[in-house]
């Protein structure tokens, strides 16, 4: 038998109400998760609707109490539909509950109150109101009559401001609407996040580059052809345009976009691009908004009132039933990883919501993920370039300033003797610098600041992590060692846990310019809710000379007047213990490279780096995206890691550690011996640990990892599937939470 749970009511509040139904035979082909259908419901078996969200072979409870269900509604695709199918996408291909996945995809709050505005109308012709007043002021009922009064003059007014200007009480607009003399009316007032701006007449022309991209795509889009296209555009090359272009043609044809954007790079800046060429058909979405403005976002997109949602990973999820096309802009930004189980990834995710909607996907980065671009590679994405700068833009000249010449020549200052004397010459011409200071994936690496050695694990090719006990530790696989007190490559006690923040560099700006105007922008400074669009509304208006701060600063942001870029330490990043380090090195610097230069003033950028020759820092530096891919790609499929491979991470829990230890070793041991047969020619599927985990207490609870590698996604997706199972029905695992992550963005 099949049986079927179904959701009635699908409202955020009441996603794990499930009820189980059984399928009758000649319903089975038709009953897929998603599908609407008539349910017999409560004790009168009231003809209800539902969602079906899951499909099983067993029973929850006795087969002669379950129900079977009436029928499928035919032709019910609706919205609700298509994104319970996603949810089940989601669930199945990254591991977690079906309730999770709903709540990541139905994420409206039944809860929130709908704002309302209400106004009161005289229903009284002028006479009849005239003896009413009269009448009201001779037996002295002052509220009805300074009501009537004001009523008499403005046939209509606003509800509020009766109670509050005039004074006039709920009860006597009650008395007065059941006695027909007034009629109250109320209108849905939407929160709306974008306030104040008017639509312009907006219109870059684009040039031949631009146009060619974005006539193809809106061609094949016209053709009915629903591909998914990756532009590959340096920064400065004016993506943002093609992308507008693009947008007008599909929603002159009916359709909706939803258009994703990084949550560091969603700025004030970037909706009045949109807002100028588009309107109010435009609404935003983002993490600073009250749930209030989220809900009526989401209402207004569902009521078919918006044509284009901007947000970040979550506006993905938005309730469009038109939906024509999904754009990612800065696809390889890692905050398109969702953090939280389930950890999908929103690149993955639009592809399939494209799919089950029949919408095309559109990609744009300066700096696409390997990934992305292998599947380019491959022809599974097509792939378009941008190669030059839109406008009177130029590409800035960059200088590699190398620190161990520094410390060589007594230089002990945090600026370069290069970056010094650069930064003297733009305050003196009055333009503006920004400091980039590169912390992204920093985990306290030690090096070497005489010869720029880096302590690596001999197994792992990942570098080892300082631990407080004066060890090093590698997080991939478990290796220990002390920390050195000489560098074991020439000998130099100048080794150690390296780091520099931005309140240290501003003090150092201040010290070495006391007449800089300095603005810092990092997570201390940009807490309000408006924090990030202050600091930058101040810099671009030229309060300040010099912006100090880590990656927020370096994304998308178009300052005409910067001129000079200076990234203070290129290696932070590079060596955090992470597989994807050097190509987060080589987006960062290349992003950061791409704020210099951009009005008619040519621009320059020094990278101050102990690593001169590593090839991310050199391809960086001469902007050559495919240099970098062609040697990141063969590093990947040397030592097996995504995209030449894949990992799953499974994440052990508990405020037990004794369980936690206990739990990882059964479920590694289960995994080993239940694929063992697959792994008897050769080793096909790799169960690496369990190790505790990189954090590996936090908050006392206790947690251990355990990597599983497979070329095969399919497999590896067969071997969750497997260990979802043993931890269901094992009674080893009732302390102990475990969740999936399929090719990590950050170390376990």
């Amino acid at each position: 038998m099949l049986f079927a749970d179904i959701i009635v009511d699908i409202s955020h509040e009441n996603l794990d109400k499930t009820y189980q139904y059984a399928v009758p035979e000649q319903c089975r082909e038709e009953a897929r998760i998603g599908a609407l259908a008539e349910i017999p419901f409560g004790k009168g078996n009231n003809k209800r609707k539902g969602y079906i969200v899951g499909l099983s072979t067993e029973p929850n409870f006795p087969v002669e109490r379950i129900k079977p269900i009436y029928g499928i509604v035919k032709g019910s695709l609706v919205i609700e539909s298509q994104l319970i199918a996603l949810a089940y996408w989601i669930k199945d291909n990254y591991g977690a509950t079906m309730n999770d996945a709903l709540r990541t995809v139905i994420p409206i709050k039944k809860s929130v109150k709908v704002k309302e505005k209400r106004y009161i109308h005289l229903v009284l012709e002028k006479e009849q109101a005239k003896e009413k007043l009269e009448e009201c002021l001779r037996k002295h009922y002052t509220a009805r009559a300074r009501l009537l009064a004001e009523l008499m003059d403005h046939t209509t007014m606003d509800y509020e401001d009766a109670i509050n200007v005039l004074k006039v009480s709920r009860q006597v607009i009650t008395d007065l609407t059941k006695q027909g003399i007034i009629t109250v009316s109320s209108e849905v007032r939407y929160r709306n996040p974008v306030k104040n701006l008017k639509q312009e007449e907006y219109q870059i022309p684009l040039n031949e580059q631009q146009a060619e991209i974005a006539d193809t795509i809106k061609g094949e889009f016209g053709m009915g052809i629903r591909d998914t296209y990756l532009i590959h555009g340096i920064t400065g090359s004016g993506k943002t345009e093609v992308y507008m272009d693009i947008i007008a043609e599909v929603t002159k044809q009916k359709k909706q976009v939803i258009m994703l954007i990084p949550e560091i790079a969603l700025t004030y800046q970037t909706v009045m691009r949109f807002y100028k060429r588009f309107g109010e058909r435009v609404s935003i979405l983002n993490s600073r908004m009250s749930h209030g403005e989220r809900f009526d976002q989401y209402t207004r997109a569902k009521n078919g009132e918006i044509d284009i949602m901007i947000g970040p990973r979550s506006a993905l999820f938005t309730p469009f039933d038109q939906l024509g096309m999904i754009i990612i802009d800065e696809e390889h930004e890692g905050s398109y990883k969702s953090e939280m189980p389930p950890k999908y990834h929103a690149r993955e995710v639009a592809i399939e919501r494209a799919r089950l909607a029949g919408a095309t996907v559109v990609l744009g980065s300066a700096t696409p993920s390997v990934e992305a671009y292998k599947k380019a590679m491959d022809g599974e994405y097509r792939l378009f370039e941008l190669n030059q700068r839109a406008g009177q833009g130029t590409l800035p000249k960059v200088y590699i300033a190398d620190l161990r010449e520094e410390l060589k020549a007594r230089n002990k200052s945090i600026f370069s003797r290069k970056l010094k004397a650069l930064m003297q010459d733009r305050l003196e011409k009055h333009e503006q610098i920004m400091l980039f200071i590169n912390r992204r994936g920093y985990a306290g690496f030690v090096s070497c600041r005489a010869c720029g050695h880096v302590m690596n694990c001999p197994h792992c090719d990942i570098s080892l992590t300082s631990h407080n006990n004066g060890k090093l530790v590698c997080h991939y696989c478990g290796f220990e060692t002390y920390k050195p007190k000489q560098c074991p490559s020439c000998g130099s006690p100048y080794i150690a846990a390296f780091g520099t923040g931005t309140q240290k560099v501003e003090e150092y700006v201040h010290k070495e310019f006391p007449n800089a105007r300095v603005l810092r922008m990092d997570t201390d400074t940009t807490s309000g809710k408006d924090g990030h669009e202050k600091i930058l509304a101040a810099f671009a208006a030229h309060q300040a000379d010099i912006l100090v701060g880590t990656q927020m600063i370096v994304k998308g942001h178009d300052f005409k007047n910067v001129t000079l870029v200076g990234v203070i330490a290129a290696d932070l990043s590079l060596y955090a213990s992470d597989y994807r380090a050097s190509e987060r090195t080589f987006e960062l610097l290349a992003q950061a490279s791409g704020r210099a230069g951009r009005g008619e003033k040519p621009g320059e950028v020094v990278i101050q780096t102990y690593n001169p020759d590593h090839y991310s820092v050199v391809a960086a530096a001469k902007n050559d995206y495919k240099e970098f891919y062609n040697q990141e790609i063969a590093y990947r499929r040397m030592v097996k890691y995504p995209p030449c491979s894949n990992i799953v991470a499974v994440l052990l829990t508990s405020k037990r550690e004794q369980e936690v230890v206990r739990g990882a070793n059964l479920l590694a041991a289960a995994a080993k011996k239940q694929f063992e047969q697959v792994n008897q020619e050769e080793e096909i599927l790799r169960v690496i640990g369990p190790t505790k985990a990189n954090l590996s207490k936090v908050n006392d609870v206790y947690r251990y990892v355990i990597h599983i590698k497979c070329d095969d996604y399919a497999l590896l997706k067969a071997v969750k599937n497997y260990m979802e199972g043993f931890v269901k029905y094992s009674e080893y695992f009732k302390y102990c939470n475990v969740s999936y992550d399929f090719n990590p963005m950050n170390g376990y």
